[in-house]
């Protein structure tokens, strides 16, 4: 490998949430065993040498006033979105700053809809976005991903049609590709979804945060590059964050084409007088979209062995656990429902048996799922076979 994504960084103390809150707080590690932090959807890899060196590159000049971004900024994003995903047409006035994907999301919310006002989601749901909804005074309406004979998780249409019409709904969230479930969607299925959103009028909020990182032999399509009326009824939302690892720098971006609800998105977050960047965010962003998609291809090689390895290993070794390979994403979703049962225990039980033992997983019936547990893969392999192993002997047992 060129990069290095074998080293173990001791993140105690360094600005980590992953490595310095324990998710489930009723459990102490057991004297012996090291934290592996697999909960939250940050990477334990080192940083892209190349952002880096444009952030001390930046801090050479001692000045850090006000500043707007300049064209750079603007046509890292385009040539970016154009080498990836073939997007035509993209221009700098269709590109804005977000203090946070999921700030974006609650901002565009809240301009489209009214407190206690219903919006469709797919479930398993990511909890930034039940959390958003919640405080906001919306009201989530589930429509539950089923998996089909090859355990791929997908839509069910008639379901979401039924909750769309009967309910009243017309904004909705789609998280491309899904987390917690690594989908990455066929192009047949979306235009299947957009159909649907079409019918009934449906606004989407596109959340496509993982878009980047997509596992060899899939392919990403924008939501808005599926057709006119998907490039005018969609709001998406986008940021290097979980691609290059840059969560705790704050950088991401819309991109909405319809000049109507452009404008009532920028007024809206112009409204907060707080959504303004940060200039190393903002070169942190032009020098991995420009410098470092060499670095990403090899981290998703890198995710993609580790969810094989970890794959495998479940099948072999805890029957009764159902997962489903990440086609994209760097998080694996285990559904424990059919070993709790046949082993009599609860999931509480489970958690904490791992958490014991160092493994930080997380609680999946967070997101709307039971039984579930969400697991982190970006991590150094030698990490992963340790946690396997610490699993095996001491958590997924009778």
């Amino acid at each position: 490998m060129t990069y290095d994504f074998t080293t173990v960084l001791d993140r105690l103390g360094k600005d980590s949430i992953a490595a310095n809150h324990n998710p489930i707080p009723d459990v102490n590690v057991k004297e012996g065993f090291s934290v592996i932090p697999m909960w939250i959807a940050d990477m334990s890899f080192p940083t892209a040498p190349a952002i880096l060196q444009a952030m001390r590159s930046r801090l050479d000049f001692p000045f850090f006033g006000y500043y707007s971004p300049p064209a750079s900024y603007y046509e890292s994003i385009i040539a970016w979105h154009k080498r990836r995903h073939g997007t035509e047409g993209l221009l700098p006035e269709h590109i804005g700053y977000e203090n946070g994907v999921l700030g974006g999301v609650s901002t565009a919310i809240q301009m489209l809809s009214c407190p206690g006002e219903k919006l469709l989601l797919h479930s398993p749901t990511y909890v930034g976005f039940t959390h958003v909804l919640e405080d906001i005074g919306r009201v989530a309406v589930h429509s539950e991903l089923k998996r089909d004979e090859q355990g791929i998780w997908r839509m069910d249409y008639a379901d979401m049609e039924q909750k769309l019409r009967d309910e009243h709904i017309h904004l909705a969230i789609l998280c491309s590709p899904h987390n917690p479930c690594g989908r990455v969607w066929e192009r047949w299925e979306l235009e299947q979804a957009m159909e649907l959103f079409r019918k009934y009028d449906v606004t989407v909020i596109s959340d496509e945060i993982w878009s980047d990182i997509i596992m060899p032999g899939f392919t990403h399509i924008p939501t808005q590059n599926l057709s006119e009326d998907a490039r005018m009824r969609t709001l998406s939302f986008y940021a290097p964050s979980k691609t290059f690892s840059l969560a705790g720098l704050v950088g991401s971006y819309h991109i909405v084409y319809n000049p109507a609800l452009r404008d009532r998105l920028r007024r809206r977050s112009a409204m907060t007088h707080y959504n303004a960047g940060n200039v190393l965010s903002m070169h942190a962003l032009i020098a991995a979209y420009n410098e470092c998609e060499d670095w990403a291809e090899e981290m998703i090689r890198v995710v993609d062995e580790n969810a094989r390895l970890a794959c495998d290993f479940i099948a072999s070794h805890f029957p009764g656990v159902r997962v489903m390979r990440p086609q994209g994403t760097y998080m694996l979703f285990l559904d424990c429902g059919g070993w709790l049962r046949e082993h009599g225990l609860t999931l509480p039980e489970l958690l904490r048996r791992g958490a014991s033992v160092g493994v930080f997983w997380q609680n999946g019936e967070d997101f709307f799922y039971p039984d579930s547990i969400r697991l982190n893969l970006a991590l150094p392999q030698h990490q992963l076979v340790d946690v396997l192993d610490r699993l095996a002997r001491f958590a997924f047992i009778g």
